[in-house]
């Protein structure tokens, strides 16, 4: 299994907490790899449409050819998951300005207590 590290954009079977089924999407990998080493496990955000409603919180993703991402994205930084490292295969990355970017508006989200 490929070892994703933070600002990989992999393709994922997402759940969805108002639905039972799972869809097969992109996502961005916001965990270290000493997660997915000791628990198999990837902490991710969902990855959706430019084309959605936005929500606080939603960083444009704008090398889309770098992400690998066929449409105008977003990163929705309010949509996390845990999902199985092994269900996942790496489609491209974002830049080091959008991860930071994405870092700060879960930081944010989290509160500043937490650091």
């Amino acid at each position: 299994m490929p070892a994703f590290k933070p600002g990989d954009v992999i393709k994922v079977p997402f759940p969805y907490g108002e639905k039972p089924a799972k869809q097969h999407r992109p996502a961005l990998v916001v965990s270290s790899p000493e997660l997915q080493e000791a628990l198999g496990l990837l902490w991710v955000l969902m990855i959706t449409s430019a084309k959605n409603k936005p929500w606080a919180g939603d960083v444009e993703v704008t090398h889309l050819e770098e992400a690998g991402l066929p449409a105008p994205s977003v990163v929705r930084c309010a949509k996390v998951a845990a999902i199985e490292a092994a269900a996942a295969s790496r489609i491209g990355s974002l830049g080091l300005a959008q991860l930071k970017l994405v870092s700060h508006m879960m930081q944010r989200a989290l509160g500043s207590s937490a650091s």
